[in-house]
């Protein structure tokens, strides 16, 4: 078997078993938070005979291995159970909720690209110049608030001050796009809406860079830290001897040894983006997942708890799975490592 595929089996099969672990967990847990979703549901006025129904129909009077095994028997068909909070199928509500997410961090992530890695390279090749400390003055104040700060301080700026970007929602509501995918950017381009997609790219531009900025200063931080010292390796010199341009030294010498730091942590950042969304996509009215998720906690909607952190977390495993076949590829000794074992 080629060494990538070996690697790729052996990563699946530890998330497949991780994610079984995460089942049983979140499982026990939402069992064990105080309150009784079934009167939660129903509300105060309901009777103790609907209560009793309910509770039945959910089976949260069985003990908890078969309350599990009905879990596992339910999933094996895809099927998550009916949320007590929208009344609809969890997996309904994950499809809606999860394309919204998946575009704000998937916006977030290509800013962290865009934007970390070049602001690392940046104040490295320029070190100990006002470029460098401007760069790094930059990332500590990135690092220094969470997102929903930034949030809060970005829409007081550029939404309130400096009317520049929209406040809330994914799109204008003038714009009716039929969903195809539930990514707006992707089926305002089926539809041929250029107009609609640059409205929808408005839109998203504010929340995705407030939950970009951490990791976008990380990245930046790392890459001028790993970057600094390979320009401190032999071979960097001897590039510098025999006159190889400044920036070739900088982005095809120093760079791409340094790239292997910055890619896991832009790849933690983004499997992490997944779940820490809520606060920005709350501030922006974003109808994410993350979102719905916080709201179904709240309910102590059992379904859509389990469903809701398994998708998560299946996420987070397989962006894992991708930055450790993407490291594999930049770096050739991982992948005669996995051929020598």
């Amino acid at each position: 078997m080629p060494p990538v595929l070996r690697l790729l089996a052996k990563r699946l099969g530890t998330s497949l078993i991780v994610l079984v672990g995460v089942s049983l967990l979140i499982f026990a847990i939402a069992r064990v938070i105080p309150g009784d979703p079934a009167r939660i549901a129903l509300g105060p006025n309901a009777t103790a005979e609907a209560v009793a129904a309910l509770r039945d129909r959910l089976h949260l009077d069985d003990p908890f291995v078969l309350q599990y095994g009905y879990f596992l028997a339910d999933l094996a068909r895809g099927d998550l159970g009916i949320s007590l909070y929208t009344n609809r199928p969890v997996t309904r509500d994950i499809a809606d909720f999860l394309p919204a997410t998946l575009e704000l961090v998937f916006a977030a992530g290509l800013m962290m690209v865009l934007f970390g890695l070049p602001l690392g390279v940046l104040s490295a090749r320029y070190r100990g110049s006002w470029i460098d400390h401007s760069v790094r003055i930059v990332t500590l104040l990135g690092v220094s608030a969470p997102s929903f700060v930034w949030a809060v301080i970005f829409m007081l700026l550029f939404a309130f001050f400096i009317p520049l970007f929209p406040i809330a929602g994914r799109i204008a509501d003038s714009f009716v796009i039929p969903p195809v995918t539930g990514f707006l950017l992707i089926d305002t381009l089926l539809a041929g809406n250029v107009r609609a997609f640059g409205n929808a790219a408005w839109h998203i531009i504010l929340p995705a860079f407030a939950l970009a900025l951490a990791g976008i200063a990380q990245a930046a931080r790392l890459t001028r830290s790993n970057m600094v010292e390979t320009y401190e390796r032999p071979y960097i010199e001897m590039a510098k001897s025999y006159g190889f341009p400044e920036k070739r030294i900088a982005w095809r010498y120093a760079f791409r040894p340094s790239l292997i730091p910055s890619m896991t942590i832009i790849g933690l950042d983004f499997a992490a983006m997944l779940g820490n969304a809520f606060l920005v996509e709350a501030v922006f009215a974003w109808p994410g997942l993350s979102r719905y998720g916080v709201a179904v906690i709240l309910r102590k909607d059992l379904n859509a708890i389990v469903g809701t952190v398994l998708v998560i977390s299946a996420m987070f495993l397989i962006v894992n799975v991708i930055v450790d076949l993407l490291i594999a590829f930049i770096n050739p000794r991982i992948r005669y490592s996995q051929r020598a074992s």
